[in-house]
């Protein structure tokens, strides 16, 4: 076994090397204990002892938690987000000549992309620190111990309504997300349009822009719309959950846990998206031809 890893590693070009390197470094420092308490996780939900009553009543408190709870922030942040994209790309399209695209820029910018990753984002920030701050208070206090001290699963107990609950919200609230950037936005454009007497210098009406949004969706778009914040929301959770579970026996390293817990969730967010939005390069590639 090792002869052949020597030879694959000489097989190697210097750059196939310092990637390779890298993902072994990573998989072995944070990613593989990341994937084996994400089936820890799974695998508890199998345990002898279930208790369906207890355990639906934690998910749908951590789902609403997750999703009730951080409604303000995120419809304010889409609504923003959605005027901005609807002014720039009708404005944009109309300079260039390209109104035929106007549906595939906003289903880009706020349903394939930016939407999931600024909900992820909020999500992150504010759930995925929760969390980490709550469960890592409880091993600081030793609660985690005596949880297993009186027969109870802190992976089942903590993780697991936190993983299934904080996923299911965030699915939830990337549709929300993606709904209020569109609707509100609109409303937003329309008023800005009366206020300033078309300052902008943009006309648009909702019959143009919901047809145009509907005619550039896809079926994979649809799919997607749920796969990446499932993914998401597994990431999230399940790293704040990790970062806790993992804390030293100080309270200082409290915040410590909780900033890395939302850097890390933002790096690994990022990451998958760049793996989960290859399956559209073609497409991409293809308009972009279209448009020079």
């Amino acid at each position: 076994m090792e002869e052949k890893r020597l030879k694959n590693w000489q097989k190697m070009t210097p750059v196939g090397r310092i990637f390779h390197s890298l993902g072994i470094f990573i998989l072995k420092r944070k990613m593989g204990q990341l994937f084996a308490l994400f089936f820890r996780t799974i695998a508890s939900l199998f345990a002898s002892n279930h208790n369906f009553r207890n355990d639906s009543r934690n998910i749908i408190l951590q789902t609403f938690f997750t999703g009730i709870e951080i409604f303000p922030p995120l419809f304010t942040v889409a609504t923003l987000f959605g005027t901005v994209t609807i002014i720039e790309v009708i404005s944009l399209t109309g300079k260039m000549g390209m109104s035929d695209f106007v549906g595939n820029l906003m289903v880009v910018a706020l349903i394939r992309e930016l939407g999931p990753i600024l909900t992820a984002f909020l999500i992150a920030g504010r759930t995925g620190s929760s969390l980490t701050t709550y469960i890592g208070g409880m091993v600081i206090n030793s609660e985690v111990d005596a949880l297993a001290t009186m027969g109870i699963n802190p992976i089942r107990y903590l993780v697991m309504p936190s993983v299934i609950g904080g996923t299911i919200a965030t699915i939830i609230m990337n549709i929300i997300f993606s709904s209020s950037a569109i609707g509100a936005g609109f409303l937003v454009t329309k008023g800005i349009i009366f206020i300033t007497g078309n300052a902008p210098n943009v006309q648009i009406t909702w019959s143009y822009l919901s047809a145009e949004i509907l005619k550039a969706l896809t079926l994979p778009d649809f799919v997607f719309a749920i796969v990446k914040p499932l993914v998401f929301g597994i990431i999230i959770t399940t790293n704040a959950c990790y970062q806790a579970l993992n804390i030293q026996r100080d309270i200082r390293q409290v915040p410590k846990a909780t900033s890395r817990s939302v850097i890390t969730s933002f790096l690994y967010v990022v990451l998958a998206d760049v793996v989960l939005s290859a399956f559209y390069l073609i497409s991409y590639m293809q308009n972009l031809s279209m448009m020079i």
